[in-house]
This record gives C-alpha cells, structure tokens and sequence, in this order.
C-alpha cells in the first residue's frame, strides 16, 4: 500500500490545517500557527512519533511556515493602512531578545511543557477577547516606553514556545491599549515575520542530531510538512486580509475567541489521553 493511500487522511489534515492557517493568518493577524501547531502535532503523533518530540517539530514548522505567511498577509494589510511602522519598529529589539530566550527555553523542556503553555495561554487570550469584545480600550496608549518593551519581549518569548507568530498576544495586547482592532490584526502580521525567521533558526539548531525526528527533518523543522503547507497558507492569507477588512470588529474578536478555545481544548485533551 502507498504511503498516499494509507495516510491519506492526515495529509487531508496538513492541506486543511494550511488553508485554514492561511485565512486565520490573514484574517485575525495570528500567523496561522494557533491551527498548523496542533494539527500538525496530531498527524505526527499519528504517525507514531513520541509526543515531545512532536510537539517541537510541529512548534518549528509552524513557525518556518509563518515566516512566508506573515509576508503575504502584512502586504495585503498594509495595501489598507493597517500597519503600525512606528510599533514594529519599537518593537524590533524587544521581540528579538524574547524569541531568543523562548527558542533557548524551548529547546531544552520536555515538549509536554510547550503543550502546555500552548495551551493555556489559547485559554488566557481567548477569555480576554470574549469578555473584553465589546468593550472599552483600558488606556489610550502603553504606560510608557519600558512597558512597551516589556510587552514586545513577552511576545516574542511567548510566540517562541507556541509555535506562533505572535499575534494571538499581540492583537489582545494592542486592543487593550487602544487600537483598532484591524490595525492591531495588520501590525501582528508584520510582527509575525520578526518571530518567524530566529525562531526557525534556533529551532533547527536546537534539534540538530536529536533522535526520534519524522523522516526529512533538518533539527526539529519537517521540511516535508513545511513545502506542504506554505504554499496554501500564502495563497489564503490575502483573502483572510480581505474578510478581516469587510465585517464588523467584535464579529472578528468574537471569531478569534472561538478558535483559541478550540485549539486549547485539543490540546489539554492531548496532555490528559
């Protein structure tokens, strides 16, 4: 029997989990990793690959794959003026210095902990956006500018670990301190690629020589899953942008809630069986 025949339906998963993680990329400014890292995680644990191991090369690939992603999807919003130059340029040290640190961390713990910070912060976030959907920013501005450094370095550590680009924190953080919620979506997708490319690197280095890694993996990155999935997820990013810019914001918060919940769900069903 072909390798396409008896796996046919976690290769459905990998087309799915890219075009899904292209429209998400697009559409809520989150680099499509919060869909790709816990689909990617169930097909290679299918696959028969321990679970810690799984979890890094599915935290890797996503994060290789966001690097094309938030290009695609920061282009078709900064096309609509949704880009915040000024922030990702404050930004640009304090991410760095946190995605080094989170990459370093992430090397080192049992995969089962990235599963679980994957987790709970989908569960922190998405309480957040539910709850706060409606409501009003909590200041105009940050406090000052250390507090924004703090905040661009947690983002980086955070997305490091999870596999992602960096939006599912960043867009919450920005909404809270007064911005739009497409400009928020639009500067996240710029930020993604920031994360992305040391992430990637410091991933690859990190699993160089580990046993028990998926066939075609160079560290913990699958080149394999990730020639699979960029193309769809650069493909659908756009069109996500687009919807992002036609429906209501609490519609856009409300729909970046669900999905967080979900993914977190699988998750800690993952850590519990």
């Amino acid at each position: 029997m072909s390798f396409l025949a008896e796996h046919w339906s976690l290769l459905v998963a990998i087309v799915a989990a890219g075009v899904s993680g292209g429209l998400l990329a697009g559409l809520l400014g989150v680099g499509g990793g919060i869909i790709i890292v816990p689909v990617l995680f169930v097909v290679l644990t299918t696959l028969g690959i321990d679970d810690g191991i799984a979890m890094k090369v599915a935290v890797a690939t996503s994060l290789s794959t966001i690097a094309f992603t938030s290009l695609s999807s920061a282009r078709s919003h900064s096309k609509r003026g949704a880009t915040d130059m000024a922030l990702f340029r404050a930004w640009l040290v304090p991410i760095v210095i946190g995605v080094v640190l989170g990459t370093v961390t992430g090397g080192l713990v049992d995969g089962r902990v990235l599963t679980l910070v994957f987790a709970i912060v989908a569960v922190l976030v998405a309480t957040n956006m539910f709850l706060r959907r409606n409501a009003e920013p909590l200041a105009s501005d940050f406090p000052n500018v250390w507090v924004k450094r703090l905040c661009g370095a947690l983002v980086g550590f955070i997305s490091a670990l999870m596999g992602i680009g960096g939006g599912t924190l960043s867009v919450p953080i920005l909404t809270s301190v007064g911005y739009d919620m497409r400009r928020a979506v639009g500067t996240s997708s710029a930020i993604g690629f920031l994360i992305a490319i040391p992430a990637t690197l410091g991933y690859i280095i990190a699993g160089l020589g580990q046993a028990g890694l998926p066939p075609l993996s160079l560290g913990y990155l699958n080149i394999l899953a990730a020639l699979a999935l960029v193309p769809l997820t650069m493909l659908f990013a756009p069109l996500g942008a687009r919807i992002a810019h036609a429906i209501p914001r609490p519609t856009l918060q409300l729909a970046f809630a669900i999905f967080l919940l979900l993914t977190a769900c699988r998750m800690f069903y993952s850590l519990v069986a």
